[in-house]
């Protein structure tokens, strides 16, 4: 059942909620995770680090200003049950509180003020239509709140499914994700610094080619940022 983020502090007045990792009661002061849970989550501390190790993995690729990932994704950990909530689970309320959390992890960072405009990466039209909406959306709306730049929802369009990516080799990656999107709404992202939203990154190939397709604007340069990367 989908939760909308602007129905669950609702639903918190009614009804005791309880922290999405552990499953302790929460106070009225907390929200999605308690303060331990909170606190657990391996955090990479990208954003105070220039030449971070996934601003390395883009090295050669794409030519972007920075990259940042808040958290470490690994099997089993709190991160990935977050994840798997709100991408299967209808969980948006989740999405938006990481978001946030992401948008406050940035304020942190010594570019905070150059970035102009977010833009999340696409869901291709059918898994968009099966979820009822884009989690990477949703992140970055979070950020947005924080943050207080504007989002641009339709500045890339996805024109078919992706497949995993992990096992198969650059090359092959690159030629399957190189017509897999196109530039939308985006001619007046001219001359701004765009801030580029994924929820986890694994070979970083899906963001290698929405940067690309950035980069073709006139003026424009281009940031990476994610919830959650996937340690080598």
């Amino acid at each position: 059942m989908r939760i909308s983020r602007f129905l669950a502090p609702l639903g918190q007045l009614f009804y005791p909620h309880n922290c999405d990792a552990c499953g302790s009661e929460l106070t009225l002061s907390e929200e999605i995770l308690c303060l331990r849970c909170l606190h657990k989550l391996p955090l990479t501390r990208y954003q105070l680090i220039d030449n971070n190790p996934l601003q390395r993995t883009y090295r050669g690729r794409v030519d972007i200003q920075h990259a940042f990932a808040a958290y470490y994704y690994e099997p089993g950990s709190p991160v990935q049950q977050l994840v798997h909530q709100f991408k299967y689970l209808g969980r948006e309320d989740i999405a938006h509180f990481l978001g946030r959390k992401m948008g406050r992890l940035l304020q942190e960072s010594p570019w905070r003020n150059a970035v102009d405009a977010i833009v999340p990466v696409p869901l291709y039209t059918d898994k968009l239509k099966q979820r009822g909406y884009n989690q990477a959306l949703l992140l970055a709306e979070g950020m947005s709140e924080i943050l207080q730049i504007a989002v641009w929802p339709h500045a890339i369009r996805r024109h078919r499914p992706g497949t995993s990516q992990t096992q198969k080799g650059r090359l092959d990656r690159w030629q399957q994700l190189k017509d897999m999107f196109s530039l939308g709404d985006a001619v007046t992202l001219a001359q701004q610094h765009v801030l580029l939203v994924d929820d986890v990154i694994t070979t970083g190939a899906t963001t290698e080619a929405c940067a690309s397709l950035l980069l073709q604007i006139p003026g424009t340069c281009v940031s990476i940022c994610s919830l959650a990367v996937a340690e080598s």
